[in-house]
């Protein structure tokens, strides 16, 4: 048996073992070291099995992960989420819809130093939801407008998706980050404006918040100041060279210490939130352990290299190939979750993009927002899930007709961001 075919096989069976709800990092590692061994040998995988965790542990460059993680845990546990909706309501007081506004707004702010979507929806959850239900929000609205906000987390910088294609396609990570800045602050604004005419249409979905003063919005802008800091000091210190990207999560993290501590954060909490890093980097490690073993195997199956011959021989245009790509991105968002799609399929698909000669840092982007559309399309939504979960008393399907709209925002982003890549590249290093 050819090594291609064993390859074809290889990912066969992960679809298999993924369908049968083997976890996707056990999945990965299991096809990765058979696979390995019926190409090359069982006592060559049973030493890749002990050297890739070692490497993929000390890569310095992943360190960055638990830091962001940590970022969002102890941002969510100070209360700076809570201090975070306040300002945004008030701000956006007396607008109709300004509360589904505030909760975007809230959340995009939020994701620029969670760098996770989940964690950014679940914490934005519990801060604005009641507040919306209190003031007669219909319920669609309201938990779409945060399953949809929570996305952000996924493009906004510091992002972890980001972080992680950047890792395994070996590009810059602050190109990255510098390149889905714009894309990310695209989606805030084009959410905001989805509330807009959401209500335009169907103006019984919510009433006029509170009419606040000038006075009143100004003195509010003190709830974003922790934010706008932690979020100025990692984006420029990259943006400047004043450290790298892993560096600059380790100044975040600290900074978002300090005002925990400041707010009286203690024992117990501290504790707390160091146990919720470490069990959630975690399940993002072992997921990095399985990608590694799995690429190693594809590596040696050659079977993307397989692929692109395929497609070469169909003579097919670049831009047919990435939308062909999108459209498999897209269709595997629906089961499956974001990080174990890029990590399982992007060792698959960079060498044909490679091979293409297209952008990688552009393809990076198209290829995390089309992940972050998965995150809020049926079956499986995982932000959806996550609100489900904060908000038991409102139905799935509720949720997923109060997030339709945002879906229509985000293909007509992704469409501008294909049309137009200069808005990918506008602040690259």
């Amino acid at each position: 048996m050819g090594s291609e075919m064993i390859g074809a096989i290889g990912l066969g069976m992960l679809l298999l073992l993924m369908a049968l709800r083997v976890p996707v990092a056990l999945t990965m590692l299991i096809v990765g070291v058979a696979g390995f061994a019926q190409v090359i040998s069982w006592d060559a995988a049973i030493a890749q099995l002990k050297t890739v965790p070692v490497e993929v542990l000390s890569n310095y460059s992943f360190s960055a992960v638990p830091m962001f993680i940590l970022m969002g845990v102890l941002a969510a546990h100070s209360g700076m989420a809570g201090k975070l909706f306040h300002s945004t309501r008030v701000i956006c007081g007396g607008w109709k819809g300004g509360l589904a506004i505030a909760a975007v707004g809230s959340c995009g702010i939020f994701s620029a130093i969670s760098g996770s979507s989940l964690a950014t929806a679940s914490t934005m959850t519990r801060v604005a939801l009641p507040e919306m239900e209190r003031y007669g929000y219909h319920r669609g609205l309201a938990t779409g407008a945060l399953a949809a906000g929570g996305t952000l987390g996924i493009m906004i910088p510091p992002s972890i998706a980001l972080l992680i294609y950047a890792i395994l396609t070996e590009q810059s990570v602050g190109d990255m980050f510098m390149a889905g800045l714009v894309p990310g602050l695209m989606g805030l604004a084009m959410y905001a404006l989805t509330v807009t005419v959401v209500m335009r249409l169907k103006p019984s979905l919510a009433v006029a918040g509170e009419p606040t003063a000038w006075r009143e919005k100004l003195a509010s802008l003190t709830g974003l100041v922790p934010f706008f800091a932690v979020f100025l000091v990692m984006i420029l210190g990259i943006y400047f060279g004043a450290f790298t990207p892993t560096e600059g999560a380790s100044v975040g993290a600290f900074a978002t210490l300090l005002y925990a501590l400041a707010k009286g954060m203690r024992g117990a909490e501290l504790w707390r939130s160091v146990q919720e890093t470490l069990a959630l980097s975690t399940v993002v490690f072992f997921m990095l352990v399985g990608a590694e073993m799995l690429g190693y195997f594809i590596s040696v199956s050659r079977i993307s290299f397989s692929i692109t011959d395929l497609l070469y021989g169909m003579e097919l245009s670049p831009m047919v190939v990435v939308l062909c790509i999108l459209a498999l991105y897209f269709v595997l968002g629906m089961f499956m979750d974001a990080i174990a799609m890029l990590v399982i399929t992007v060792p698959v698909v960079f060498p044909i993009i490679q091979s293409l000669g297209i952008d990688p840092v552009w393809f990076g982007i198209i290829t995390v927002l089309t992940v972050e559309l998965g995150l809020i399309t049926p079956p499986v939504g995982m932000n959806v899930f996550v609100i489900k979960a904060m908000a038991p008393h409102v139905g799935l399907g509720e949720i997923f007709r109060g997030v339709a709209p945002f879906i229509v925002s985000d293909f007509l982003r992704l469409a501008l961001l294909i049309a137009f890549p200069v808005l990918t590249t506008l602040f690259l290093l």
